[in-house]
């Protein structure tokens, strides 16, 4: 079966890896002329434990799965990675409750090694934390997320698949054998028997150009942009710090790369259209929000690094939706798996939403 992948961010190269793994002939149709330029590029790099989810959420499930994959595939593929672990702070009695709660559904979740600690342990871990107490997770990571996508698409190449750079799909219509893609500048369609909608901030665009899909089950986007700072100084943690959790995300945290840099974001700023620029004017918010678990942030260390917007399906104040992976059953049209709100923790999770979408087609 010639499968067509919709996006080339991780999530699309790992279902592109999947479904050549069972033998597909595999296209992945990337607008764009690189793989991952949109929201897999612009996030945290976090391998994400798996506590913060409702028990039987999609999210859940895969988060779980998927890290414990992840994982594997970043020691079988030499993907860089390292499971540095991670602090979920309380400053008051308030958010302590908040992480008490967290800790609480991690183990009913099954997520692994949780453990609760007090503020003398939290000081001997990292000195210039402030915390009442907090939550370890010690299966939280970090990971070189263009090496993992390079290694989706070298997997998926291995075995006969490819990548169509700049090929922009704009109409998809069902046929008797499967699919016709009409792709910008092309007059003749291309043809697919099956198609996976995985792109991203654009794969409500890509629902409303297809033709025979319910438009009714288009679900509303809204982005949710999420701004980082860089600290221009020397790292002073060696766990990723994480506040008790806000609307729309998971509040302004600590994050480490493996080069060794250690920056702070996102935050959650609600925009109505797509851009990246970072208002150098935020830190003064960033540097409030910091200092409540890290009191000796120094002044003017805070510079603008990059943005990245999440692709949501729920607004400031509604509860947060959960990962949309629609299948043939759900919504009656042969052929066809679109994903929507693939947002964090979509890193984590991709190799086992990948699986759960080559099992549909193979259905």
């Amino acid at each position: 079966m010639q499968v067509l992948v919709i996006g080339a961010g991780v999530v699309g190269l790992a279902c592109g890896r999947a479904l050549a793994r069972d033998g597909h002939d595999v296209i992945v149709a990337e607008a764009t002329l690189g793989i991952g330029n949109g929201v897999s590029s612009r996030n945290s790099e976090v391998i994400h434990a798996g506590m913060y989810y409702p028990t039987d959420s999609v999210r859940a499930e895969h988060c779980i799965r998927g890290r414990r994959m992840l994982y594997d595939f970043c020691v079988s593929h030499g993907v860089p990675h390292k499971k540095c672990g991670k602090l979920i702070v309380a400053t008051n009695d308030a958010e302590l409750k908040k992480i008490e709660t967290i800790h609480a559904q991690g183990l009913k979740n099954g997520v692994e090694d949780l453990t609760f600690i007090g503020a003398n342990a939290i000081r001997a871990l990292e000195p210039e934390l402030f915390s009442v107490g907090a939550m370890l997770s010690p299966q939280t990571g970090i990971i070189d997320s263009h090496a993992l996508m390079l290694a989706f698409q070298g997997d998926m190449e291995d075995r006969g698949g490819m990548i169509a750079f700049g090929a922009k799909v704009e109409r998809l219509v069902p046929t008797a054998a499967g699919w016709d893609v009409y792709v910008a500048g092309d007059e003749e369609p291309m043809l697919a028997d099956a198609v996976v909608n995985s792109a991203g901030l654009g794969a409500q665009a890509v629902a409303r150009v297809t033709e025979s899909y319910p438009q009714a089950r288009v679900p509303r986007l809204v982005f949710a942009k999420g701004n980082y700072f860089g600290y221009t100084g020397r790292p002073v943690f060696r766990h990723l710090i994480y506040p008790a959790p806000v609307d729309g995300g998971l509040g302004t945290h600590v994050t480490l790369d493996l080069a060794g840099r250690m920056r702070f974001g996102p935050d959650v700023e609600w925009i109505d259209e797509e851009f990246y620029a970072v208002n150098p004017a935020r830190a003064e918010s960033f540097y409030a929000r910091i200092r409540t678990y890290w009191p000796g942030l120094p002044d003017d260390t805070l510079v603008p690094d990059y943005a990245g917007i999440r692709p949501k399906l729920t607004g400031p104040g509604e509860t947060a939706a959960d990962f949309v992976i629609e299948t043939p059953e759900q919504h009656g049209v042969a052929r066809l798996v679109n994903l929507f709100g693939i947002e964090s923790p979509g890193l984590t999770s991709a190799i086992s939403i990948a699986d759960t979408v080559a099992a549909a087609l193979r259905e």
